[in-house]
C-alpha cells in the first residue's frame, strides 16, 4: 500500500511537458538559422564534435531529475514501520448535567452550553490523560467510553442537549454510580470524576454516593454552572418562547445549589470551583491534574507509513548533476561504436 502525504506537489509534474515542449521548439528554431547561414556540410566541418543525441540526453536527465525531485516532495509512503507508545495520565470522567434546569439563562449563553464550553476547554489542555463522558438528570447514561481520542470527545460534547434523557429531574447519585463502574483499568490509581452541573439535586444521597466511590479511589471535582439567585427556565418552540411552570402553574425558578457541590468535593479530597470564569476552571482543574501521580495505561504498537522521499530526492539529485557534467561534444568511443549513427 502506498499514500502521498503532499499531493500538492504533483502539480509540479506539469513543468516537464511545457519544458520538454520548449525545447522541441527552441531545437527546430535553431536548425531553421543554421539551415539559413550554411549547409550542413559546413555546419559538420565547423563543430565537427558536437553531438545530436548529447542535447536531448541532457534534457532527459534533466526532466528526469525534475520529476523524482518532485515525488520526493510529495513524499510517498510505502510499507509500514512499527513504533512504542507509552502514555501516562490520568482518567477523567466529565458527569455533565442535561436536566431541563440547565437551559436556565442565568449564565451566557445558558447553563448547558457552559458547561460543554467549560469541557472543551479543558479536553483541549490534556496531553495524555485519558478522558469519558457521562450524561444525568433523573437518571444517567453513558455517553462516550474512556478514550484518548480529543477529537471524538469534542465532538460528543457538542451533541449534548437536554432531550436525551427522557424523565427529568437530577439524580447526581445516579451519575455517581455509573462513574464507579465506568473506568475500565483497575490499576488505575488516579480516577477523576469531574461533575459539571447547576447542583440541584431531587435525590437524597448524592453525598453517600459520592464518599461511596471515593472509598473506590475516585477524586471528585465539581463545577458549579449557575447562580443562587437562579432564574426562569425557557421553553422555545420555534420562535415562541415559554417558561417551565410547576403543577400550581407558578414560573420555576431555578436556583444553583452551592452547597451540594461544595460537600462532595470536600467529602472526597477534591476540588470545588464556580463555573463563571472558564479560563480559572481550567487552570485550577489543570494544575490539580499535574500534581497527581500519572499511570502508564497504554503501551501499544501503532503502525504507520515510513517516508519514502529520500530515495527520490537522491535519484533526482544525481540526474541533474549527472546532466551538469554531460557535454555536447561527441564521446569518442560512442562515436567509435556509432551505436546511435551520429554523424
Amino acid at each position: 500500500m502506498i499514500q502521498y502525504e503532499q499531493t500538492l506537489y504533483f502539480y509540479l509534474l506539469l513543468l516537464i511537458p511545457v519544458l520538454a515542449l520548449g525545447y522541441t521548439l527552441f531545437t527546430l528554431w535553431k536548425k531553421r538559422v543554421q539551415q539559413s547561414l550554411a549547409s550542413a556540410a559546413m555546419l559538420a566541418h565547423i563543430a565537427p564534435e558536437r553531438s545530436f543525441f548529447k542535447g536531448w540526453a541532457k534534457q532527459v536527465l534533466l526532466w528526469l531529475g525534475l520529476a523524482f525531485i518532485c515525488f520526493g516532495l510529495v513524499n510517498p509512503q510505502i510499507g509500514t514501520e512499527l513504533e512504542t507508545v507509552k502514555r501516562e495520565g490520568v482518567d477523567l470522567v466529565f458527569a455533565i448535567d442535561v436536566s431541563k434546569s440547565m437551559l436556565a439563562e442565568d449564565i451566557a449563553p445558558n447553563r448547558l452550553e457552559k458547561a460543554k464550553r467549560l469541557a472543551s476547554e479543558l479536553i483541549n489542555q490534556l496531553v495524555s490523560d485519558r478522558v469519558g463522558i457521562i450524561a444525568y438528570a433523573s437518571s444517567a447514561i453513558p455517553h462516550l467510553p474512556i478514550t484518548t481520542d480529543y477529537a471524538a470527545a469534542r465532538m460528543f460534547l457538542t451533541s449534548l442537549d437536554t432531550n436525551m434523557i427522557s424523565s427529568q429531574g437530577t439524580a447526581i447519585s445516579a451519575a455517581t454510580r455509573l462513574a464507579e463502574t465506568y473506568f475500565d483499568d483497575e490499576n488505575q490509581t488516579n480516577r477523576v470524576v469531574c461533575i459539571i452541573s447547576d447542583g440541584e439535586d431531587h435525590g437524597k444521597d448524592a453525598l453517600m454516593a459520592a464518599k461511596q466511590a471515593a472509598a473506590e479511589g475516585i477524586t471528585f471535582f465539581t463545577v458549579v454552572v449557575g447562580t443562587e439567585k437562579g432564574s426562569v427556565i425557557p421553553i422555545k418552540q420555534g420562535n415562541a418562547v415559554s417558561y417551565k411552570k410547576d403543577a400550581a402553574g407558578e414560573v420555576v425558578i431555578t436556583k444553583s445549589d452551592f452547597e451540594q457541590m461544595k460537600s462532595i468535593a470536600e467529602e472526597t479530597d477534591g476540588l470545588f470551583l464556580e463555573g463563571n470564569n472558564t479560563e480559572a476552571v481550567v487552570t485550577a482543574i489543570i494544575d490539580r491534574l499535574k500534581e497527581m501521580d500519572k499511570q502508564e495505561f497504554e503501551a501499544k504498537q501503532f503502525v504507520k507509513f515510513k517516508d519514502q522521499f529520500q530515495w527520490f530526492l537522491g535519484i533526482g539529485l544525481f540526474l541533474i548533476v549527472l546532466d551538469l557534467f554531460l557535454f555536447y561534444r561527441k564521446t569518442q568511443w560512442l562515436k567509435k561504436l556509432n551505436l546511435f549513427h551520429d554523424a
